[in-house]
């Protein structure tokens, strides 16, 4: 199995109710296809060094999660490209020696 660390940011003009439920559906896509998620760490709200689609701050996630499965690295991309309240992500696969 696989390690891999993705960092995603929410739009911060979404109230608490739809932000958390954007979430959990961002870790169901994980989930639905084979992912085990090992941690959740939500930074909150941050400020942008730069806006970002006229933006000056989001909501900062970062969740760990373990898979061998590639259709959920690509189906998390594929949505979270098309999501426009996700505004940016980045998936990171994670050395062997964490």
């Amino acid at each position: 199995m696989k390690k891999y660390e993705v960092m995603y940011i929410v739009n911060a003009n979404l109230d608490e109710a739809a932000r958390v439920e954007l979430i959990e559906r961002m870790h169901a896509i994980l989930t639905d296809n084979g992912a085990t998620i090992d941690n959740v760490n939500e930074w909150g709200l941050r400020e942008f060094a730069y806006e970002i689609n006229f933006m000056k701050q989001g909501y900062y996630v970062v969740t760990k999660f373990t898979t061998d499965s590639n259709e959920a690295l690509a189906e998390f991309e594929r949505i979270a490209l098309i999501n426009k309240d996700v505004v940016r992500h980045m998936i990171v696969h994670l050395d062997e020696q964490e």
